[in-house]
């Protein structure tokens, strides 16, 4: 029996509030054995930590690689996948940052295999579970901050809290940060001994006074966002990625490679060779008829996003956006169901409600709380379905679809399993749903 099912069992035993008063302790001895059962990985590799609400998983991927297109051996660990050398495989373990014997080992082997980087995506549940605990952090990256896990952590206060100990982690040199979100500075005050490198997109109005920059990457010029392209200290940036939230991602990675020597001329050559991020923006169908794309997306912030990048894609004013979305169940976040529904009405023409991860919770009381937020008052052709089927949902939507028409749909992105009752999982995959219709329609 290995430790997650031990803990598991131990949460149903245990009376939960002596449970939850030693919860901090178990993690931190887990995380403390595993270090020394793995004899301390991250001090024989350079270890950069991601962390925030959005793009975490975008960064890892882009900056493994840059690193990678300049011949240095990588490993990353994201929600997306885990990467060690040349071995890639999905991350089928329904959780961004696994746990700590998952992740000294995965150190471990990047060692063992010569990698000179390891990039962790850095959660703030991994953090509240020290799952960050003994592992030597060189640099530390901060994307953005925004209402999310609020049940999980007891309020947005909590959640930065958590968010700001990766900043205080065991060897820290560097830190790169998003200089145009409002909660930066306090990631840039909690540690005062680390070099400091941001990156943003507008002259905004914050207050950096006492805070020096080594340096600030702000392109000079953005010339296109869809798809993006770029000028940033001189040099010319094309990507076959979109929207602006993207170029947030893209500049991150690029402060990290830049100061950790690989020149900004080539990291322009190394950008141009991704053609895209699993399960992020990913068109999985573009043809004369219509476009598919799907998205991780379950936040209202990054659903306002995604929504008006993918308007972009509409072939003309008649064409219509067609949305398929769900929320998560089991108590996460639930005052956020309402907003992902009214931001829905706002830019889709179609909307979908169906499952995403319902875990214990009844499917159609989660359907029923986003379409609270969906009010038609005064909004012609907008049309509403409820199918709990995801499925279905998706197949429903692509039939639907016309000429010139753009289906977004979000949730999932490239996540492998649906969590549902009894703590069950089942394999999923949104693009190969999409896929299956289209091969049956050749």
């Amino acid at each position: 029996m290995n430790i997650d099912k031990i803990f598991s069992l131990g949460k149903k035993i245990i009376p939960t509030p002596l449970f939850n008063f030693f919860q901090p302790f178990y993690h931190y001895i887990i995380a403390f054995l595993g270090a020394i059962f793995y004899r301390f990985p991250s001090l024989s590799i350079n270890v950069i930590g991601v962390t925030g609400s959005k793009g975490k998983s975008s960064v890892v991927y882009l900056l493994s690689k840059i690193f990678e297109n300049a011949g240095i051996k990588v490993g990353a660990s994201s929600s997306i996948y885990f990467k060690i050398g040349d071995n890639e495989i999905f991350n089928d373990k329904k959780m961004t940052m696994p746990g700590r014997f998952f992740m000294q080992k995965f150190l471990r082997q990047c060692v063992k295999k010569g990698c000179k980087y390891a990039i962790i995506e850095v959660s703030s549940e991994g953090i509240k579970q020290f799952r960050h605990k003994f592992i030597k952090f060189d640099t530390v990256v901060f994307t953005n901050l925004e209402q999310e896990h609020i049940e999980s952590h007891g309020g947005f206060e909590n959640y930065r809290r958590t968010k700001l100990k990766l900043f205080q982690a065991w060897g820290i040199k560097n830190s790169v940060v998003n200089i145009d979100d409002k909660n930066v500075v306090f990631f840039l005050a909690i540690n005062t001994r680390i070099l400091r490198f941001g990156y943003g997109l507008y002259n905004n109005a914050l207050d950096f006074t006492g805070f020096d920059f080594k340096s600030l990457y702000k392109p000079q010029t953005i010339i296109s966002l869809n798809p993006l392209e770029f000028i940033l200290n001189g040099f010319y940036f094309k990507s076959f990625l979109y929207g602006e939230f993207n170029l947030y991602n893209i500049l991150a990675a690029l402060t990290v490679a830049s100061l950790k020597g690989v020149p900004l001329e080539f990291c322009s050559s190394a950008l141009l060779s991704i053609k895209g991020i699993p399960g992020r923006f990913e068109f999985i169908h573009c043809s004369q008829d219509f476009s598919v794309i799907v998205d991780y997306a379950h936040t209202p912030v990054s659903l306002e996003q995604v929504y008006k990048t993918a308007k972009n894609f509409l072939k003309n004013k008649t064409n219509k956006l067609i949305c398929v979305l769900g929320s998560a169940g089991g108590g996460r976040d639930k005052w956020k169901r309402p907003e992902l529904g009214k931001l829905a009405a706002l830019y889709c023409n179609k909307i979908i409600l169906t499952n995403e991860d319902p875990y214990d919770e009844d499917p159609l009381n989660i359907i029923l709380d986003i379409k609270k937020g969906i009010n038609l008052k005064n909004k012609e052709n907008i049309e509403v379905f409820e199918i709990i089927d995801r499925k279905e949902a998706i197949r429903k939507a692509l039939v639907m679809a016309k000429n010139g028409d753009v289906v977004i749909i979000t949730g999932k992105g490239s996540e492998q399993w649906m969590m549902i009752a009894g703590q069950k999982k089942i394999p999923w995959s949104d693009k190969k749903i999409i896929e299956e219709y289209f091969t049956e329609r050749q």
